[in-house]
Protein backbone atom coordinates (compact mmCIF):
# COMPACT_ATOMS: atom_id res chain seq x y z
CA UNK A 1 0.00 0.00 0.00
CA UNK A 2 0.85 3.60 -0.88
CA UNK A 3 2.11 5.94 2.05
CA UNK A 4 -0.30 8.55 3.08
CA UNK A 5 0.38 11.07 5.57
CA UNK A 6 -1.49 13.41 7.60
CA UNK A 7 -0.55 17.27 8.60
CA UNK A 8 -2.92 18.61 11.55
CA UNK A 9 -2.17 22.61 11.70
CA UNK A 10 -1.95 23.95 15.08
CA UNK A 11 -1.95 27.80 14.26
CA UNK A 12 -1.61 29.26 18.05
CA UNK A 13 0.89 30.55 19.14
CA UNK A 14 2.35 32.33 22.26
CA UNK A 15 3.28 35.20 20.51
CA UNK A 16 4.83 35.74 16.74
CA UNK A 17 8.36 35.56 15.71
CA UNK A 18 10.18 38.70 13.81
CA UNK A 19 10.86 36.25 10.66
CA UNK A 20 7.99 34.31 11.01
CA UNK A 21 5.19 34.53 7.73
CA UNK A 22 3.04 31.39 8.83
CA UNK A 23 -0.42 31.76 9.54
CA UNK A 24 -1.09 32.01 13.19
CA UNK A 25 -2.91 33.10 15.83
CA UNK A 26 -2.69 33.83 19.78
CA UNK A 27 -2.26 30.85 22.16
CA UNK A 28 -1.29 31.96 24.99
CA UNK A 29 -3.73 29.73 27.38
CA UNK A 30 -3.25 26.87 25.08
CA UNK A 31 -5.17 25.19 22.16
CA UNK A 32 -9.07 26.04 22.40
CA UNK A 33 -11.40 23.33 22.36
CA UNK A 34 -13.02 24.14 20.04
CA UNK A 35 -10.26 24.37 18.21
CA UNK A 36 -9.53 20.62 18.51
CA UNK A 37 -13.07 19.22 18.14
CA UNK A 38 -13.15 20.82 14.62
CA UNK A 39 -9.74 18.98 14.13
CA UNK A 40 -11.57 15.61 15.51
CA UNK A 41 -14.35 16.40 12.89
CA UNK A 42 -12.63 16.51 9.90
CA UNK A 43 -10.64 13.39 11.10
CA UNK A 44 -13.47 11.33 11.30
CA UNK A 45 -14.43 11.96 7.57
CA UNK A 46 -11.45 10.03 6.64
CA UNK A 47 -11.25 6.23 6.13
CA UNK A 48 -7.42 6.08 5.27
CA UNK A 49 -5.22 5.11 7.95
CA UNK A 50 -1.85 6.92 7.88
CA UNK A 51 1.69 5.93 8.07
CA UNK A 52 2.63 9.32 9.30
CA UNK A 53 1.12 12.34 11.24
CA UNK A 54 2.75 15.39 11.46
CA UNK A 55 1.10 18.21 14.30
CA UNK A 56 3.05 21.28 12.80
CA UNK A 57 2.23 24.86 13.44
CA UNK A 58 1.99 27.49 14.77
CA UNK A 59 3.15 25.58 18.37
CA UNK A 60 1.64 22.45 18.77
CA UNK A 61 3.09 21.72 21.97
CA UNK A 62 0.56 23.95 23.35
CA UNK A 63 -1.85 21.39 23.15
CA UNK A 64 -2.64 19.07 25.87
CA UNK A 65 -1.08 15.43 26.14
CA UNK A 66 -4.69 14.43 26.39
CA UNK A 67 -5.63 16.34 23.36
CA UNK A 68 -2.99 14.51 21.22
CA UNK A 69 -4.17 11.31 22.49
CA UNK A 70 -7.68 11.90 21.44
CA UNK A 71 -6.41 13.34 18.17
CA UNK A 72 -3.83 9.97 17.29
CA UNK A 73 -6.80 8.20 18.11
CA UNK A 74 -8.86 10.05 15.53
CA UNK A 75 -6.02 9.70 13.26
CA UNK A 76 -5.72 5.58 13.51
CA UNK A 77 -2.52 6.10 12.33
CA UNK A 78 -0.61 2.14 11.28
CA UNK A 79 2.14 0.27 13.44
CA UNK A 80 5.24 1.71 13.07
CA UNK A 81 3.77 5.11 11.61
CA UNK A 82 6.13 8.13 12.35
CA UNK A 83 4.14 10.93 14.74
CA UNK A 84 5.71 14.44 14.84
CA UNK A 85 5.43 17.19 17.46
CA UNK A 86 6.80 20.28 16.75
CA UNK A 87 7.82 22.16 20.20
CA UNK A 88 9.43 25.47 21.67
CA UNK A 89 11.52 24.36 24.54
CA UNK A 90 10.16 27.34 26.37
CA UNK A 91 6.33 25.44 25.69
CA UNK A 92 7.15 22.07 27.15
CA UNK A 93 7.77 20.40 30.82
CA UNK A 94 8.91 16.88 31.73
CA UNK A 95 5.37 16.28 32.28
CA UNK A 96 3.98 17.11 28.83
CA UNK A 97 7.07 15.54 27.21
CA UNK A 98 6.07 12.34 29.09
CA UNK A 99 2.20 12.60 28.17
CA UNK A 100 3.14 13.14 24.40
CA UNK A 101 5.34 10.26 23.67
CA UNK A 102 2.23 8.00 25.91
CA UNK A 103 0.00 9.37 23.61
CA UNK A 104 1.86 7.83 20.89
CA UNK A 105 4.35 10.44 19.45
CA UNK A 106 7.61 9.24 17.90
CA UNK A 107 9.39 12.60 17.11
CA UNK A 108 9.72 15.67 18.86
CA UNK A 109 11.00 18.60 16.76
CA UNK A 110 12.19 21.84 18.45
CA UNK A 111 13.00 25.03 16.92
CA UNK A 112 16.30 25.80 18.70
CA UNK A 113 17.31 28.08 15.87
CA UNK A 114 20.60 29.43 18.05
CA UNK A 115 22.42 28.65 21.50
CA UNK A 116 23.22 32.53 21.32
CA UNK A 117 20.86 34.33 23.59
CA UNK A 118 21.13 37.88 22.41
CA UNK A 119 20.73 36.34 18.76
CA UNK A 120 17.05 34.30 20.30
CA UNK A 121 15.94 37.77 21.75
CA UNK A 122 16.63 39.69 18.00
CA UNK A 123 14.58 37.27 16.65
CA UNK A 124 11.52 37.31 19.15
CA UNK A 125 12.20 33.75 20.41
CA UNK A 126 11.05 33.44 23.79
CA UNK A 127 13.47 30.76 24.62
CA UNK A 128 17.05 30.84 25.90
CA UNK A 129 19.78 28.24 25.07
CA UNK A 130 19.95 26.75 28.09
CA UNK A 131 15.78 26.47 28.20
CA UNK A 132 16.61 24.27 24.66
CA UNK A 133 19.43 22.14 26.28
CA UNK A 134 17.16 21.51 29.11
CA UNK A 135 14.29 20.54 27.03
CA UNK A 136 15.92 18.44 24.88
CA UNK A 137 17.49 16.20 27.97
CA UNK A 138 13.69 16.12 29.00
CA UNK A 139 13.05 14.82 25.77
CA UNK A 140 15.63 12.13 26.22
CA UNK A 141 14.20 11.37 29.45
CA UNK A 142 10.69 11.07 27.95
CA UNK A 143 12.13 8.24 25.57
CA UNK A 144 11.38 9.93 22.36
CA UNK A 145 13.34 7.67 19.92
CA UNK A 146 13.75 10.51 17.66
CA UNK A 147 14.39 13.98 18.54
CA UNK A 148 14.94 17.20 16.21
CA UNK A 149 16.31 20.30 16.16
CA UNK A 150 16.09 23.60 14.23
CA UNK A 151 18.76 26.09 13.21
CA UNK A 152 18.54 29.16 11.48
CA UNK A 153 21.50 30.20 9.22
CA UNK A 154 23.08 33.78 8.20
CA UNK A 155 21.04 35.85 10.68
CA UNK A 156 21.49 39.41 11.69
CA UNK A 157 25.65 39.66 12.85
CA UNK A 158 25.71 35.77 12.07
CA UNK A 159 29.64 34.18 12.61
CA UNK A 160 30.41 30.33 12.27
CA UNK A 161 30.94 30.47 15.97
CA UNK A 162 27.45 30.84 16.06
CA UNK A 163 26.85 28.29 13.87
CA UNK A 164 29.04 26.05 15.91
CA UNK A 165 27.84 26.43 18.95
CA UNK A 166 24.26 25.89 18.13
CA UNK A 167 25.52 22.89 16.47
CA UNK A 168 26.97 21.69 19.48
CA UNK A 169 23.96 22.47 21.65
CA UNK A 170 22.21 20.17 19.26
CA UNK A 171 24.15 17.03 19.08
CA UNK A 172 24.71 16.99 23.21
CA UNK A 173 21.16 16.98 23.22
CA UNK A 174 20.75 14.18 21.43
CA UNK A 175 19.31 15.10 18.33
CA UNK A 176 19.04 12.48 15.40
CA UNK A 177 17.52 15.24 13.04
CA UNK A 178 18.58 18.70 12.08
CA UNK A 179 17.36 21.05 10.15
CA UNK A 180 19.31 24.27 8.99
CA UNK A 181 17.40 26.98 7.24
CA UNK A 182 18.52 30.56 5.76
CA UNK A 183 16.70 33.20 7.00
CA UNK A 184 15.15 35.09 4.46
CA UNK A 185 13.18 38.22 5.39
CA UNK A 186 9.27 37.89 4.12
CA UNK A 187 6.87 40.17 2.97
CA UNK A 188 4.32 41.17 6.32
CA UNK A 189 6.56 40.11 8.78
CA UNK A 190 7.93 42.18 11.90
CA UNK A 191 11.66 41.91 10.08
CA UNK A 192 9.96 42.91 6.61
CA UNK A 193 9.10 46.30 8.49
CA UNK A 194 11.78 46.75 10.39
CA UNK A 195 14.64 44.90 8.76
CA UNK A 196 17.82 44.17 11.27
CA UNK A 197 21.23 45.67 11.16
CA UNK A 198 24.41 43.07 10.43
CA UNK A 199 22.66 41.05 8.05
CA UNK A 200 25.16 38.98 5.63
CA UNK A 201 24.69 39.77 1.84
CA UNK A 202 24.29 37.21 -0.65
CA UNK A 203 27.78 35.73 -0.75
CA UNK A 204 28.16 35.69 3.20
CA UNK A 205 24.99 33.55 3.71
CA UNK A 206 25.76 31.02 0.43
CA UNK A 207 29.14 30.52 2.72
CA UNK A 208 27.28 29.73 5.86
CA UNK A 209 25.36 27.55 4.12
CA UNK A 210 28.33 25.23 2.79
CA UNK A 211 29.44 26.44 5.86
CA UNK A 212 27.03 24.17 8.04
CA UNK A 213 26.61 21.55 5.00
CA UNK A 214 30.20 20.47 5.61
CA UNK A 215 30.00 20.71 9.62
CA UNK A 216 27.07 18.79 9.69
CA UNK A 217 28.57 16.03 7.38
CA UNK A 218 31.45 15.77 9.72
CA UNK A 219 29.25 15.42 12.67
CA UNK A 220 27.30 12.39 11.26
CA UNK A 221 24.36 14.32 9.88
CA UNK A 222 24.00 13.28 5.98
CA UNK A 223 22.32 15.89 3.93
CA UNK A 224 19.16 14.46 2.21
CA UNK A 225 17.39 17.66 1.37
CA UNK A 226 18.46 21.26 0.69
CA UNK A 227 17.95 22.20 4.55
CA UNK A 228 17.08 18.15 6.08
CA UNK A 229 20.25 16.17 7.78
CA UNK A 230 20.06 13.14 9.34
CA UNK A 231 21.81 10.33 11.32
CA UNK A 232 21.23 7.29 8.87
CA UNK A 233 18.29 5.91 9.09
CA UNK A 234 16.65 8.67 10.94
CA UNK A 235 15.26 11.22 8.06
CA UNK A 236 11.87 12.48 8.28
CA UNK A 237 9.42 10.29 6.52
CA UNK A 238 6.22 12.65 6.92
CA UNK A 239 8.26 15.50 4.80
CA UNK A 240 9.80 12.72 2.22
CA UNK A 241 6.01 12.27 1.48
CA UNK A 242 6.09 15.86 0.25
CA UNK A 243 9.34 15.94 -1.86
CA UNK A 244 8.69 12.43 -3.64
CA UNK A 245 5.07 13.44 -4.36
CA UNK A 246 3.17 11.26 -2.46
CA UNK A 247 -0.62 11.52 -0.94
CA UNK A 248 -0.86 13.45 1.91
CA UNK A 249 -3.86 15.33 3.52
CA UNK A 250 -3.51 18.62 5.78
CA UNK A 251 -6.27 19.57 8.25
CA UNK A 252 -7.26 23.11 9.72
CA UNK A 253 -6.12 26.67 8.25
CA UNK A 254 -3.66 27.34 5.97
CA UNK A 255 -3.19 23.29 5.40
CA UNK A 256 -2.04 22.01 2.17
CA UNK A 257 -3.17 18.50 0.84
CA UNK A 258 -2.31 16.61 -2.13
CA UNK A 259 -4.30 13.39 -3.09
CA UNK A 260 -4.86 11.53 -5.71
CA UNK A 261 -2.72 14.10 -8.08
CA UNK A 262 -5.11 17.03 -6.69
CA UNK A 263 -3.39 20.15 -4.37
CA UNK A 264 -6.54 21.23 -2.03
CA UNK A 265 -6.29 23.89 0.86
CA UNK A 266 -8.13 25.19 3.49
CA UNK A 267 -8.31 29.19 4.02
CA UNK A 268 -6.35 31.48 6.19
CA UNK A 269 -9.52 31.14 8.96
CA UNK A 270 -9.64 29.81 12.09
CA UNK A 271 -13.29 30.63 13.05
CA UNK A 272 -14.58 29.67 9.91
CA UNK A 273 -12.58 26.15 10.47
CA UNK A 274 -14.29 25.91 13.87
CA UNK A 275 -17.21 26.73 13.15
CA UNK A 276 -17.69 24.65 9.91
CA UNK A 277 -18.14 26.95 7.37
CA UNK A 278 -14.80 27.22 6.12
CA UNK A 279 -14.18 24.82 2.90
CA UNK A 280 -11.18 22.61 1.44
CA UNK A 281 -10.83 24.25 -2.08
CA UNK A 282 -8.89 23.17 -5.02
CA UNK A 283 -5.51 24.37 -5.84
CA UNK A 284 -4.73 22.44 -9.12
CA UNK A 285 -3.01 19.46 -10.21
CA UNK A 286 0.16 18.17 -8.89
CA UNK A 287 2.00 17.49 -12.20
CA UNK A 288 5.63 17.10 -14.13
CA UNK A 289 6.53 20.25 -12.79
CA UNK A 290 5.48 20.16 -9.08
CA UNK A 291 7.87 16.12 -9.36
CA UNK A 292 10.66 18.49 -10.86
CA UNK A 293 10.45 21.02 -8.47
CA UNK A 294 10.29 18.85 -5.20
CA UNK A 295 12.92 16.05 -6.22
CA UNK A 296 15.60 18.73 -7.30
CA UNK A 297 15.17 19.95 -3.20
CA UNK A 298 16.65 16.29 -2.55
CA UNK A 299 20.09 15.34 -2.21
CA UNK A 300 19.20 11.97 -4.34
CA UNK A 301 18.14 13.83 -7.05
CA UNK A 302 15.41 13.60 -10.25
CA UNK A 303 15.20 10.25 -11.70
CA UNK A 304 14.70 11.07 -15.44
CA UNK A 305 12.92 8.20 -16.45
CA UNK A 306 10.44 8.68 -13.34
CA UNK A 307 9.95 12.29 -14.61
CA UNK A 308 9.18 10.78 -17.95
CA UNK A 309 6.25 8.57 -16.90
CA UNK A 310 5.15 11.93 -15.05
CA UNK A 311 5.27 13.44 -18.56
CA UNK A 312 8.38 15.26 -18.08
CA UNK A 313 11.32 15.28 -20.81
CA UNK A 314 14.37 17.87 -20.62
CA UNK A 315 14.85 19.59 -24.22
CA UNK A 316 18.03 19.87 -25.89
CA UNK A 317 18.54 23.39 -24.49
CA UNK A 318 17.84 22.59 -21.01
CA UNK A 319 20.44 19.19 -21.27
CA UNK A 320 23.35 22.01 -22.09
CA UNK A 321 22.30 23.74 -19.48
CA UNK A 322 22.40 21.42 -17.25
CA UNK A 323 26.03 20.35 -18.18
CA UNK A 324 26.90 24.04 -17.64
CA UNK A 325 25.82 23.48 -14.42
CA UNK A 326 27.81 20.56 -13.84
CA UNK A 327 30.65 22.13 -15.46
CA UNK A 328 30.40 25.02 -12.68
CA UNK A 329 30.01 22.43 -9.79
CA UNK A 330 26.18 22.71 -9.40
CA UNK A 331 25.26 19.89 -10.75
CA UNK A 332 26.05 16.24 -11.54
CA UNK A 333 24.62 14.48 -14.20
CA UNK A 334 24.46 10.68 -13.87
CA UNK A 335 23.08 7.99 -16.30
CA UNK A 336 18.98 8.66 -15.43
CA UNK A 337 19.41 10.96 -12.95
CA UNK A 338 20.27 14.86 -12.28
CA UNK A 339 21.08 16.43 -8.92
CA UNK A 340 22.25 19.37 -7.28
CA UNK A 341 25.19 20.01 -5.57
CA UNK A 342 24.74 22.22 -2.02
CA UNK A 343 26.52 25.02 -4.09
CA UNK A 344 23.60 24.42 -6.60
CA UNK A 345 20.94 23.92 -4.12
CA UNK A 346 22.10 27.88 -2.70
CA UNK A 347 20.87 28.96 -6.83
CA UNK A 348 18.21 26.41 -6.87
CA UNK A 349 15.60 29.02 -8.08
CA UNK A 350 17.90 30.32 -10.41
CA UNK A 351 18.39 26.99 -12.02
CA UNK A 352 14.72 25.72 -12.07
CA UNK A 353 14.02 29.22 -14.12
CA UNK A 354 15.79 27.96 -17.01
CA UNK A 355 14.34 24.02 -16.88
CA UNK A 356 10.51 25.30 -15.66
Amino acid sequence: MDSFGIYLHIPYCKSKCRYCDFYSAPGARGVPQAYVDALLRELNKRDRRPDTLYFGGGTPALLSPGQVQALVEAAAPLPGAEITLEANPDTVTPETLRGFRAAGVTRISFGVQSADDAQLRRLGRTHTAAAAAQALGWAREAGFPEICGDIMLALPHYSREEFDATLALLQQGGCTHISAYLLKIEPGTAFARHPPEGLPDADEAAGFYLYAVQRLAGAGYRQYEISNFARPGHEGRHNLLYWNCRDYAGIGPAAHSCLRGTRRFWPDDVQGFIDGTAAEQTEGVCDAEDFLLMQLRLAKGLDLDEYARWGGRFTGAQMAFLHQCAAHGYAVLEPGRVRLTPAGMIVQNAILEELI
